[in-house]
Protein backbone atom coordinates (compact mmCIF):
# COMPACT_ATOMS: atom_id res chain seq x y z
CA UNK A 1 0.00 0.00 0.00
CA UNK A 2 2.78 2.41 0.89
CA UNK A 3 4.62 1.74 -2.37
CA UNK A 4 1.48 2.84 -4.27
CA UNK A 5 1.01 5.94 -2.16
CA UNK A 6 4.67 6.99 -2.06
CA UNK A 7 4.81 8.52 -5.59
CA UNK A 8 1.72 10.61 -4.85
CA UNK A 9 3.22 11.86 -1.58
CA UNK A 10 6.55 12.66 -3.23
CA UNK A 11 4.85 14.53 -6.06
CA UNK A 12 2.69 16.45 -3.57
CA UNK A 13 5.78 17.42 -1.56
CA UNK A 14 7.58 18.57 -4.73
CA UNK A 15 4.58 20.66 -5.83
CA UNK A 16 4.12 22.27 -2.40
CA UNK A 17 7.87 22.94 -2.19
CA UNK A 18 7.90 24.52 -5.64
CA UNK A 19 4.96 26.78 -4.75
CA UNK A 20 6.55 27.88 -1.48
CA UNK A 21 9.93 28.56 -3.09
CA UNK A 22 8.36 30.44 -6.03
CA UNK A 23 6.24 32.67 -3.82
CA UNK A 24 9.13 33.34 -1.44
CA UNK A 25 11.53 34.27 -4.25
CA UNK A 26 8.90 36.49 -5.88
CA UNK A 27 8.30 38.32 -2.62
CA UNK A 28 12.00 38.72 -1.80
CA UNK A 29 13.45 39.44 -5.25
CA UNK A 30 10.44 41.10 -6.90
CA UNK A 31 10.23 44.85 -7.55
CA UNK A 32 8.98 47.03 -4.73
CA UNK A 33 6.97 49.84 -6.26
CA UNK A 34 4.80 52.21 -4.33
CA UNK A 35 1.41 52.86 -5.92
CA UNK A 36 0.91 56.34 -7.33
CA UNK A 37 -2.37 58.20 -7.62
CA UNK A 38 -2.43 57.85 -11.41
CA UNK A 39 -1.86 54.10 -11.20
CA UNK A 40 -4.78 53.71 -8.79
CA UNK A 41 -7.33 55.23 -11.18
CA UNK A 42 -9.66 52.85 -13.04
CA UNK A 43 -8.61 52.16 -16.60
CA UNK A 44 -11.24 53.04 -19.21
CA UNK A 45 -9.26 52.94 -22.46
CA UNK A 46 -7.97 56.44 -21.81
CA UNK A 47 -11.45 57.94 -21.54
CA UNK A 48 -12.77 59.06 -18.17
CA UNK A 49 -15.92 57.26 -17.08
CA UNK A 50 -19.25 59.00 -17.72
CA UNK A 51 -21.72 56.75 -15.92
CA UNK A 52 -21.80 56.26 -12.22
CA UNK A 53 -21.17 52.89 -10.63
CA UNK A 54 -24.81 52.37 -9.71
CA UNK A 55 -26.13 52.35 -13.28
CA UNK A 56 -28.32 49.37 -14.06
CA UNK A 57 -28.32 47.04 -17.02
CA UNK A 58 -31.44 45.74 -18.63
CA UNK A 59 -32.55 42.31 -17.48
CA UNK A 60 -32.54 41.19 -21.12
CA UNK A 61 -28.73 41.17 -21.13
CA UNK A 62 -28.68 38.72 -18.25
CA UNK A 63 -31.55 36.69 -19.67
CA UNK A 64 -29.78 36.33 -22.99
CA UNK A 65 -26.57 35.24 -21.26
CA UNK A 66 -28.39 32.68 -19.12
CA UNK A 67 -30.27 31.30 -22.12
CA UNK A 68 -27.06 31.03 -24.11
CA UNK A 69 -25.35 29.12 -21.30
CA UNK A 70 -28.39 26.89 -20.80
CA UNK A 71 -28.72 25.88 -24.45
CA UNK A 72 -24.95 25.64 -24.89
CA UNK A 73 -24.59 23.21 -22.00
CA UNK A 74 -27.52 21.14 -23.21
CA UNK A 75 -26.01 20.85 -26.67
CA UNK A 76 -22.72 19.72 -25.12
CA UNK A 77 -24.60 16.67 -23.78
CA UNK A 78 -25.11 15.57 -27.39
CA UNK A 79 -21.38 14.90 -27.98
CA UNK A 80 -20.94 11.95 -25.59
CA UNK A 81 -24.18 10.47 -26.88
CA UNK A 82 -22.94 10.74 -30.45
CA UNK A 83 -19.68 9.02 -29.52
CA UNK A 84 -21.31 5.96 -27.96
CA UNK A 85 -24.37 5.76 -30.21
CA UNK A 86 -23.17 2.86 -32.42
CA UNK A 87 -21.92 0.83 -29.47
CA UNK A 88 -25.11 1.37 -27.45
CA UNK A 89 -27.42 0.26 -30.26
CA UNK A 90 -26.85 -3.35 -29.27
CA UNK A 91 -29.02 -2.72 -26.20
CA UNK A 92 -31.99 -1.66 -28.31
CA UNK A 93 -33.44 1.66 -29.36
CA UNK A 94 -33.72 3.00 -25.79
CA UNK A 95 -30.76 5.36 -26.23
CA UNK A 96 -32.29 6.81 -29.39
CA UNK A 97 -35.69 7.35 -27.77
CA UNK A 98 -34.07 9.05 -24.77
CA UNK A 99 -32.16 11.45 -27.01
CA UNK A 100 -35.27 12.21 -29.05
CA UNK A 101 -37.06 13.12 -25.81
CA UNK A 102 -34.09 15.23 -24.71
CA UNK A 103 -34.00 17.13 -28.01
CA UNK A 104 -37.81 17.52 -27.88
CA UNK A 105 -37.60 19.14 -24.44
CA UNK A 106 -34.77 21.35 -25.68
CA UNK A 107 -36.78 22.37 -28.75
CA UNK A 108 -39.87 23.04 -26.64
CA UNK A 109 -37.78 25.28 -24.38
CA UNK A 110 -36.43 27.18 -27.36
CA UNK A 111 -39.90 27.77 -28.80
CA UNK A 112 -41.20 28.78 -25.36
CA UNK A 113 -38.46 31.39 -25.01
CA UNK A 114 -39.07 32.54 -28.57
CA UNK A 115 -42.85 32.91 -28.04
CA UNK A 116 -42.28 34.70 -24.73
CA UNK A 117 -40.22 37.30 -26.70
CA UNK A 118 -37.25 36.76 -24.39
CA UNK A 119 -34.89 36.99 -27.35
CA UNK A 120 -36.21 40.34 -28.62
CA UNK A 121 -34.15 43.46 -27.96
CA UNK A 122 -36.87 46.09 -28.24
Amino acid sequence: MLDQLLPVLVLSAVVIGFVVVSLTLTFVLGPKRTPTASKQLPYECGIPGIENRNSRFSVKFYLTAILFILFDIEVIFLYPWALIYKDALQFGSFIFIEMVLFVAVLTYGLFYVWKAHALDWD
